[in-house]
């Protein structure tokens, strides 16, 4: 029991500041997945996130010499913090789709701020001041989210699973929040195979649940499958 305790108090120090919900813990505890579903999960995360990014270094050498002599012109990589399992913060690795200074750009207008949070954490593509003219092609076709195969080999994501949030995201979430950070966020999730941006919150919040109730192995395949045809089809792209 006082090691649930300080674990409980160690969590909850990770989340007390900025703009997360002080309500993190609410509701019961979600039921643990079999060690075998779960070891099997990390082996083929391991094994696909290897044969990917061996396959893809040409593609990372193309994208470096863009972002070296292209227009979009500065780093390659964009990192933002999002929440992981157990509420351990990690660094999300994407190909960079926005101007540099993305982030100060977008709050230093607070009407635009206001819409973008409210329509959860997204704004029109013709409406946002952050994403660049080869990032809106690299958004539409996903291709910046190839670097989150370095994400799943470090086991800070899986291939499948919710999709990881910011903190501010979290009061969405409600009496939910325990249960969504009691599994390792995913790159490809039910949420992303329904619809992605086209769905947000609360819907996306039921989703993600159904998801953790249900997640197995041949969910999991299921999944992929359904995202592969998410991705060709360009569904909830933005």
């Amino acid at each position: 029991m006082e090691k649930k305790e300080t674990v409980g108090r160690r969590w909850q120090s990770d989340f007390y500041h900025k703009d997360a919900d002080p309500i993190l813990f609410r509701g019961e505890q979600p039921m643990s997945k079999s060690k075998t579903y779960l070891a099997i999960k990390r082996l083929c995360d391991i094994v696909v996130s290897i044969i990917a990014l061996i396959c893809l270094i040409p593609v990372f050498a193309v994208m470096f010499i863009l972002y070296r002599f292209g227009e979009n012109r500065g780093p390659m990589i964009y990192k933002q913090e999002r929440i992981g399992k157990n509420g351990k913060p990690f660094k999300i690795w994407k190909f960079r789709s926005m101007v540099v200074n993305a982030d100060k750009k977008l709050k230093a207008n607070p009407a635009l701020y206001k819409k973008y949070l409210a329509n959860s954490y997204k704004l029109p593509a013709e409406e946002d001041p952050r994403i660049t003219h080869f990032g809106r092609i690299i958004r539409k076709t996903s291709i910046d989210e190839l670097p989150q195969f370095i994400n799943i080999l470090k086991g800070d994501m899986a291939l499948v699973g919710p999709r990881p949030v910011v903190r501010t995201e979290l009061k969405e979430y409600g009496d939910n929040v325990r249960k969504l950070l009691s599994m390792t966020p995913g790159a490809m999730g039910y949420w992303q195979a329904s619809g992605r941006s086209n769905i947000g919150y609360p819907e996306r919040c039921d989703i993600e649940m159904y998801y953790i109730d249900h997640a197995n192995f041949w969910f999991d395949v299921k999944i992929v499958f359904l995202n592969i045809i998410s991705i060709f089809k360009s569904t909830g792209a933005y």
